[in-house]
């Protein structure tokens, strides 16, 4: 791999730890709308984090099947580059509000077993980017950082037409071999950068960034 791999830091939420991300070379800074998660943010503190992110680090909102008004608030108040939508979103639901609101959607796609894969092929005709990442738990209550990974081999040398992001349990420990198992040019990290639930470590996502970009 190029020493280049693009990082993103996922479910930030105060300025000290998205400065922390910046600092490391996070390609990408993650702001999480969903009230399950000890990572949610309000539109209001959304609002004053993105403006804070410098030209050239993608401000990426994370929402789970939200339905337009919601999307209309966030939109209009949080400056974005990105929409992850990490629910159930149909195919036909991401081509939506993509076209809605103009701005590039990226699709998490949760893989268990090869079974999963197919989906990423049909997503990969709608949106601009795939997260891949394990499929959460039937009983978890959330859709995503739950610390949990997959077997990475399941999509090594596999590709698609879109840009693509590895997810899932990645820890500044796992990230080298997770890059050299699945040649992943993108990986996303969210609990493993954090000293407790929603609670982010800069010396850990300084840590992070660091294993990535030398993988």
């Amino acid at each position: 791999m190029p020493p280049n791999t693009r990082v993103k830091i996922c479910g930030l939420r105060d300025a000290a730890s998205l400065q922390a991300a910046v600092d490391a070379g996070a390609a990408y800074v993650g702001l999480v709308f969903f009230p399950k998660s000890p990572r949610n943010v309000s539109i209001e503190e959304a609002t004053m984090l993105a403006q804070a992110v410098p030209p050239g680090v993608a401000k990426v909102a994370l929402v789970v099947d939200v339905d337009d008004t919601l999307l209309d608030q966030i939109t209009a108040k949080v400056p974005l580059d990105i929409l992850q939508l990490h629910g159930h979103e149909t195919p036909e639901r991401v081509a939506e509000i993509r076209a809605r609101y103009g701005l590039p959607v990226m699709k998490a796609v949760g893989v268990a077993d090869e079974s999963d894969l197919a989906a990423l092929d049909v997503y990969a005709q709608v949106a601009d980017q795939l997260l891949v990442d394990a499929k959460p738990p039937k009983d978890a209550v959330l859709p995503g950082g739950n610390g949990l990974s997959f077997d990475w081999r399941l999509i090594a040398g596999r590709r698609w037409p879109v840009p693509w992001m590895l997810a899932g349990g990645l820890t500044p420990d796992t990230v080298g071999e997770a890059i050299a198992l699945t040649g992943a040019a993108q990986v996303d990290v969210s609990s493993g950068v954090e000293a407790a639930p929603g609670v982010k470590d800069a010396a850990l996502i300084a840590a992070f960034c660091a294993a990535a970009q030398a993988s």
